[in-house]
């Protein structure tokens, strides 16, 4: 009773210290996330690196016995990992920037061209409706007055540039460090992981009841499978969607096949509205060269979505994490809304794991016949059964019976 005591006496205690200090919370805890953000960066690079060291551990050289081999297996399949990410990330971009580039250069120039055609247009036919004469004429669009203010404020607010420009570099060099120190602590982690499981498993089981220490593995064992299976789904799935869109560029001779398909693909990343944040870039792009074939590129993409969404993701993914296709665009609708592209890539296999632990707790505390999908199958199918056969079935076993 006394321990009870002092236990509701804490609780009470800790949430008037929340309620009170809140702000001050909410600061110390912006600060300490702000030191411990590039080891938590490093943490998820390790988790990923995992994934393909583990692959190449398996294929470098799995029956040598050369000492040299073994001691240099698990550093030699890190850097190869980090390589091949390297080298993956390298091709997309000098496949992309060079041609957005390029796009963004024409778009500079078309857009002036076309919006002063616009408004001839529009002014040749105004005199049919007097309201669009109106209009036209209150936005009337000087570029050179636009280009003289432009010029204007650039030399005026020197000072104000300069100061952006260093906070940008600042943020940008913060952002490199960051990086740094998170794969350097990812190395660590990685060379490390099977020291580290042991000393986890001790401290657990030094200071945790075994009844907990179970029930914490079973969690993270399902997390495990859950994002593990995620990361490996969203890759193929990702890389399936971009080939695809490729081959049908070709097909229907679209221009900036190879680059829009693996712009494609690179954002397929993000699920759901990954490939439609590409699709909106490739159309932007054969816009400058065709607006007929852009809007036939539009079509394309919404046919290949309605396969990929249909066919492909649920193959790959939704069956690899076992969560509904409600449930994924619930958990990209909220996970974006709280943290944008981070928070729909975690969205999905953090929603997929709680589904997993709820759906297996339920089927411990409600038995299988009590409303299973498995029960309901079977009562369908006694149903269809004729009520002869089932007669004749049960003459047939009370003789066995009798016998």
């Amino acid at each position: 009773m006394d321990k009870k005591i002092v236990k509701y006496f804490l609780l009470a205690a800790v949430l008037v210290l929340v309620v009170t200090r809140f702000s001050l919370l909410t600061t110390f805890a912006a600060k300490i996330w702000g030191i411990a953000f590039p080891l938590v960066l490093g943490a998820v690079m390790a988790y990923i690196l995992n994934i393909i060291m583990s692959k190449l551990e398996k294929y470098y050289f799995p029956k040598s016995q050369n000492k040299i081999v073994k001691a240099t297996k698990r550093f030699v399949c890190i850097f190869l990992s980090i390589f091949l990410i390297l080298v993956i990330v390298f091709l997309i971009f000098r496949m992309v920037i060079p041609e957005l580039e390029d796009t963004i250069t024409l778009l500079g120039k078309w857009i002036p061209i076309g919006l002063a055609r616009l408004q001839d247009f529009l002014a040749d036919h105004s005199d049919q409706i007097p309201e669009l004469e109106k209009w036209i004429n209150s936005i009337q669009f000087n570029w050179e007055g636009t280009a003289q203010k432009l010029f204007q404020y650039l030399t005026s607010g020197v000072g104000d540039i300069v100061g952006s420009t260093i906070t940008f570099v600042g943020i940008v060099g913060v952002g490199i460090t960051n990086f740094v120190i998170g794969l350097i602590f990812a190395i660590y982690i990685l060379a490390n992981k099977e020291k580290l499981k042991r000393q986890t498993t001790r401290l657990a089981a030094a200071y945790c009841k075994p009844a907990i220490i179970e029930k914490a593995q079973g969690i993270l064992k399902v997390a495990d499978e859950t994002f593990s299976s995620f990361i490996i789904g969203q890759c193929t799935e990702a890389v399936i969607l971009g080939i695809l869109c490729v081959v049908g560029m070709k097909i229907f001779r679209f221009p900036y096949a190879p680059m829009v398909g693996t712009f494609i693909g690179a954002t397929a990343l993000v699920p759901v509205v990954g490939a439609y944040l590409g699709a909106a870039v490739g159309f932007v792009m054969i816009l400058t060269i065709s607006p007929v074939k852009a809007v036939l590129f539009i079509v394309f993409i919404v046919v290949l979505q309605q396969l990929e969404g249909n066919i492909i993701y649920p193959r790959v993914v939704g069956s690899s994490i076992g969560l509904p296709g409600m449930w994924v665009l619930a958990a990209v609708t909220i996970g974006g809304g709280l943290s944008g592209i981070g928070g729909m890539l975690l969205g999905v296999p953090l929603a997929a794991t709680f589904y997993k632990l709820i759906k297996n707790d339920v089927n411990q505390k409600v038995p299988d016949e009590c409303g299973s999908e498995e029960s309901e199958n079977e009562q369908e199918v006694i149903g269809k059964i004729p009520d002869d056969r089932i007669v004749e079935e049960e003459k047939q076993e009370s003789g066995v019976m009798d016998e």
